[in-house]
């Protein structure tokens, strides 16, 4: 029961898309639907002194981990900078509470989308210790039937008769429902006090092979006989499995049986800004392969125990 909901989105096609799905379905909704880019701090800066927001939920990434495998440059300029962009124009503004949309492939990155997404969550835990506004992170894996998810995939191919591609035998990933996903992301914002990253419990991994044998079952078919599923395997910069928190975070409950709060150890804020600066100017280059090495060596260097004077020391909840 918001007093009003702003979207903020870059793609004109979705943002009418949900425009008339919100109409329909809330009709009495003060809805304000705004074509803009999280890059863009002037039309953010009007956004939020026209509407004065108290909750800003931070959903705009780059997603696809193979495509960008070639694009570090617009992953980090998305990503990285977006999230930056906003959450300055968030603490400008006096907006209560922050919450960044993270992802599994945020721990141990062994990609551009998941290193950036990284760089993101480092990033608002440190504005945390010094904004009225309160930054939150909420990580999770994948969520069925999303935009780019692989359910919809399976099931197209499975309409086209197959074959249903999977990358590997043994490849698994966490899932959890879209309703699931929103509650906890609710949730979280309304727990968290600032700087705290949430992990949402995911249940157990599942293997993306008996996924596909299930959806073939439910479609009347029999796998390997009527449909065939191929596996074609790894994509780059993909894992055979995901993780929701690192080896070294302290995971502890919260008041709510879903949510886990992930304890990390200090990182130099300094350390921080020196390393997305660095990024900054090889953006201007627009060399991706030294964007992509660049953001490995700032993560490795971060994960690195902090070494400075305590007032420039941050603790990654």
């Amino acid at each position: 029961g918001p007093a009003s909901l702003v979207i903020y989105e870059a793609n004109e096609y979705n943002l009418y898309r949900i425009d008339q799905e919100l109409r329909r379905g809330f009709p009495g909704l003060a809805l304000h639907t705004v074509l803009g880019n999280v890059c863009d701090g002037d039309a953010l800066d009007r956004l939020m002194l026209q509407h004065k927001p108290e909750l800003v939920f931070h959903a705009a990434a780059y997603k696809h981990v193979p495509m960008l495998e070639t694009h570090a440059r617009e992953a980090f300029h998305n990503n990285v900078i977006g999230t930056r962009t906003v959450a300055e124009a968030a603490d400008r503004h006096g907006v209560s509470t922050f919450v960044l949309i993270s992802t599994d492939k945020a721990v141990r990155p062994a990609n551009v989308m998941g290193s950036t997404k990284r760089l993101a969550e480092l990033y608002c835990q440190s504005f945390s210790t010094r904004s009225r506004t309160a930054f939150i992170t909420v990580r999770f894996g994948n969520v069925l039937d999303s935009s780019g998810s692989v359910i919809p995939l399976f099931r197209q191919q499975i309409a086209a008769g197959g074959p249903v591609t999977v990358t590997h035998p043994e490849i698994t990933r966490f899932f959890m429902t879209i309703q699931e996903a929103c509650q906890l992301i609710l949730q979280g914002a309304a727990i968290g006090k600032g700087g705290e990253v949430f992990v949402l419990e995911m249940g157990e991994p599942v293997r993306l092979s008996y996924l596909a044998e299930q959806m073939i079952l439910l479609s009347g078919h029999t796998p390997g006989e009527d449909i065939q599923i191929s596996y074609i395997g790894l994509r780059p910069g993909e894992k055979l499995h995901e993780e929701l928190f690192y080896e070294d975070e302290n995971m502890v409950p919260t008041q709510q049986q879903k949510i886990r709060q992930a304890l990390h150890q200090p990182v130099e804020r300094k350390r921080l800004n020196e390393h997305i600066g660095a990024l900054e100017q090889l953006y201007e280059t627009g060399d991706n392969e030294s964007i992509r090495a660049r953001l490995g060596e700032a993560l490795a260097d971060l994960q690195r125990p902090a070494t400075g004077p305590a007032d420039n020391v941050i603790q990654l909840h």
